[in-house]
């Protein structure tokens, strides 16, 4: 099967700043462009780190309160105080940036996301120089695939290619995303497999065996009373 690498969904034309990037111009950059964090880089295109709304949102929560007014946000540690009192890109961004690479697969990217709990990922090449950025819509385009591109896969790759099966002996019909399978395979232990392998395709919502059949049992019955004594 071939799963789809990010390096074909991510966005190539990256909006980024310096490190010595000033503060307003970090906010002039975002609303310039629509976007809600951008990557820090070096001079050599190296990634820092990432500056985002919420990082600069810091000093706003934490500017100073006049007497009576409600005071600095609490809780703040030295690095999170620090922060709110940066001036440049590279005081006021989250370090280190979380990472991928070209050829990851989305599978990959979509794991690291919900690990880290971020809703992008800067790519990097093996210099972690920048080469763009992979969002969770970007990830999301996978379900756009038209049914009758997930059929073909499924039959194609998964059923003959992968298993070796006779595509003739099986249906598969895919609605929405919603693969049903039915059928006879050779023997029951393939079934599952065959589910799982269905529910991998790039694309896929769901996997459903309607009237999916075996032949044989992975392992022959013993009769009855044949058992040894």
């Amino acid at each position: 099967m071939r799963h789809r690498r990010i390096d074909g969904l991510m966005t190539r034309e990256v909006v980024y700043v310096r490190g010595d990037a000033p503060f307003k111009e970090i906010v002039r950059t975002l609303a310039a462009h629509g976007v809600t964090a951008v990557p820090v880089v070096d001079g050599e295109h190296r990634v820092l780190g990432v500056v985002s709304e919420g990082d600069l949102l810091r000093k706003t929560a934490d500017q100073s309160a006049a007497p009576g007014d409600v005071p600095p946000v609490p809780g703040y540690g030295a690095w999170e105080r620090a922060k709110a009192e940066g001036t440049r890109a590279e005081e006021l961004m989250s370090a280190p940036p979380v990472c991928a690479r070209p050829d990851w697969t989305v599978a990959e990217a979509a794991r690291l996301m919900e690990v880290q709990g971020v809703k992008r990922l800067v790519v990097v090449d093996d210099e972690d120089r920048l080469v763009g950025v992979v969002s969770r819509r970007d990830l999301l385009g996978i379900f756009l695939r038209e049914d009758d591109d997930l059929r073909r896969e499924i039959t194609e790759d998964v059923l003959a290619g992968t298993l070796g099966l006779d595509p003739a002996a099986l249906s598969v019909e895919v609605r929405n995303g919603r693969v049903e399978l039915s059928g006879t395979v050779p023997y029951r232990g393939m079934i599952p497999a065959i589910e799982r392998m269905c529910a991998t395709v790039d694309g896929v919502v769901s996997v459903t065996r309607t009237r999916l059949r075996h032949e044989e049992d992975d392992v022959p019955a013993v009769p009855a009373g044949g058992g040894r004594s």
